[in-house]
């Protein structure tokens, strides 16, 4: 019998696992599809600490920090860069925008710069059309590659003795005497002292059974891929309204991304071909990144896909105990921008898990902070 079973095998999962394997204990991962299946491998890849939350920032800069040195302790590449971070405006409303989410991030201690023009922006980015009007620049973020990071973590939690169960769902969980004690999956009853739900837009059905609500929408993105192109742009781009981002990959190939709307079917039953973006949305994409990066006009088009992002209302991600369920801990609803802290949410939830005062401030992120009739904050995609 396992010590600990992680349910969800995207990079929260896959560093949570590997943290705890880390400390002697025995870990179970259970993965529904294959792992990465989710938002984990659709991302952009960024690695930011701007224009995050201010209750978010502290785990981003943390991350940052770890991400630079995260491949010695996983034993595999990751394909991180540190190249930056740009935010991009398109008109003088955004611009505006921009320039007070700089004021305020740089009141909080974060290298960011506003470049007010054309001219500065292309001094750091040559490539950038004139659509472009000005621009936040944050020379300490950077990108991973996701395939990379999912496979060396992987690697490290085999290593580690974590048994990896793909095609393996989480039916529902087990409880007995007012405690979690395992989870029922198709192939029977897996038992074990602690159970952490980190499945994303999975983990709500498996909380709601207990009566701990975790309100998600589901948003569908669009992601295109271009052919291998020669070194062009160094940074992450992203925009001020959040319709689009991208970089170029360590392979010489372009991924963008845009938000499209709210999913509608059931999260569990997605297939590739249901989330396959039209003609239209990967049209409007291609409109808004060429305009930004003109010379994606020239790329060839290899890949394009879609898929599903777990939204909550404030767009910060969930991480608790909760006190009424021994047992059970949560790490879900990272709203589009998991994969940068990845490295901080893996130890947060072991922290949880083994009892531990995490180092950071967990108050935002409690499963009791959400208000019904809140307003619900917007997608910010990358990282």
């Amino acid at each position: 019998m396992p010590d600990i079973i992680v349910i969800g095998g995207g990079i929260t999962g896959l560093a949570t696992a590997c943290a705890l394997a880390g400390d002697g204990l025995g870990v179970s991962l259970l993965e529904a599809r294959h792992l990465g299946a989710m938002a984990s491998t659709w991302t952009l890849g960024g690695v930011r600490q701007s224009g995050r939350d201010p209750a978010e920032l502290p785990l981003a800069r943390a991350a940052v920090a770890q991400w630079a040195e995260w491949h010695e302790a996983l034993g595999a590449e990751t394909g991180y860069r540190r190249r930056g971070n740009l935010r991009l405006a398109r008109n003088a409303e955004e611009a505006e925008a921009i320039r007070t989410m700089v004021a305020a991030q740089r009141a909080l201690g974060l290298n960011l710069e506003f470049l007010e023009d054309i001219k500065a922006i292309r001094a750091i980015a040559p490539a950038i059309g004139d659509s472009v009007v000005a621009a936040s620049f944050c020379p300490d973020d950077g990108h991973a590659d996701p395939d990379m990071t999912l496979a060396a973590l992987a690697g490290c939690a085999r290593r580690r003795g974590v048994i990896l169960q793909e095609r393996m769902p989480a039916l529902r969980l087990l409880v007995e005497a007012g405690r979690i004690i395992g989870v029922e999956t198709p192939g029977g009853r897996l038992h074990a002292d602690r159970v952490i739900v980190a499945c994303g837009l999975h983990s709500a059905s498996l909380l709601e059974p207990l009566g701990l609500a975790l309100p998600m929408v589901a948003k569908r993105v669009c992601v295109l891929q271009t052919t291998s192109q020669p070194p062009s742009f160094e940074q992450v781009f992203g925009v001020a309204n959040a319709d689009c981002a991208g970089r170029q990959e360590i392979d010489g190939r372009f991924r963008v991304t845009t938000g499209i709307g709210d999913w509608q079917g059931d999260p569990a039953r997605w297939t590739e071909a249901a989330l396959r973006p039209s003609f239209a949305d990967a049209g409007a994409l291609i409109a808004r990144t060429t305009a930004i990066l003109p010379l994606l006009a020239a790329s060839g088009l290899e890949r394009v896909w879609g898929g599903l992002i777990d939204l909550t209302p404030d767009a910060l991600p969930v991480f608790d105990a909760p006190a009424d369920w021994p047992g059970l801990v949560i790490g879900a609803g990272f709203s589009g921008h998991g994969f940068g802290i990845g490295p901080v949410s893996g130890q947060i939830l072991r922290a949880l898990a083994l009892g531990e005062t995490s180092p950071f401030d967990l108050a935002p992120f409690r499963l009791g902070r959400f208000d019904p009739a809140a307003a619900r904050a917007p997608l910010t995609l990358h990282g």
